[in-house]
């Protein structure tokens, strides 16, 4: 039975299942879930993931949702590359280690620059704040020489010589700022040839087709979002 998985390619954890899907051959049909239609919000997918978020995989009568959950589960039902998810010891703590410190760090932070400069003008329907905008982005520069410190250093990927669901995870994150428009690659050599192996690593047609749809996010500004969207966004928003 092929698996399901409801996405929006718009969302960082969404892209980075559609690419690890993708790039290993894993069987499943692509269920769309717009989220700018507020689609994630309906009671029909809440009835696939009662948490009313994308990413989310059904597989027979089986559902599960968040995105490390389900590319861990995808990992271990089809056998992918051992270099994904190490069965290694330290390398897969290593994986472990980047993928419980980016909740509140690479992925909080790129959120809020898409937030500020993409999504709250849609929600409010005014300009995005310039303050908001530079603090934001100065929180992110600050996550970032610790990514670099920390957990790229002078490694090609982060656990070493392969790539892993840690870099996979890392680079989705970091393209969300790009698409609304700051290019944090920019005079970081080292981050931006780390971004180079990863696109090599996955395939750069298949990056490009995860991140079509995300890099056109200014395009975003002339659709209309709908009433229940916008007060579910202007909740999170909220400072």
């Amino acid at each position: 039975m092929v698996v399901e998985l409801f996405l929006d390619l718009l969302s960082q954890p969404c892209r980075a299942l559609f690419i690890f899907a993708k790039k290993n051959n894993i069987p499943f049909e692509f269920k769309h879930v717009e989220l700018i239609k507020g689609q994630h919000l309906s009671e029909e997918f809440g009835k696939v993931n009662v948490l009313k978020k994308v990413p989310a995989l059904k597989d027979g009568t089986f559902t599960l949702a968040e995105s490390i959950a389900i590319l861990l589960y995808l990992s271990r039902k089809f056998n992918t590359p051992d270099h994904w998810y190490p069965s290694d010891l330290r390398k897969r703590a290593r994986v472990d280690e980047y993928l419980s410190w980016q909740h509140t760090a690479i992925r909080e932070k790129g959120c809020r620059i898409f937030f500020t400069k993409v999504l709250m003008p849609l929600a409010v329907g005014q300009p995005f704040s310039p303050d908001k905008l530079e603090e934001a982005v100065k929180e992110m520069n600050f996550t970032l020489v610790q990514f670099e410190e920390k957990f790229l250093q002078d490694k090609p990927f982060i656990v070493g010589s392969e790539i892993s669901l840690a870099d996979l995870v890392a680079i989705v994150e970091l393209m969300q700022p790009v698409a609304s428009g700051c290019d944090i690659f920019a005079d970081r050599p080292k981050l931006a040839a780390w971004r180079s192996r990863v696109e090599e690593a996955v395939g750069k047609e298949l990056f490009q087709e995860a991140h079509k749809q995300v890099l056109n996010a200014k395009s975003l500004g002339s659709m209309q979002l709908s009433s229940e969207l916008k007060e579910h966004l202007k909740q999170i928003l909220k400072p």
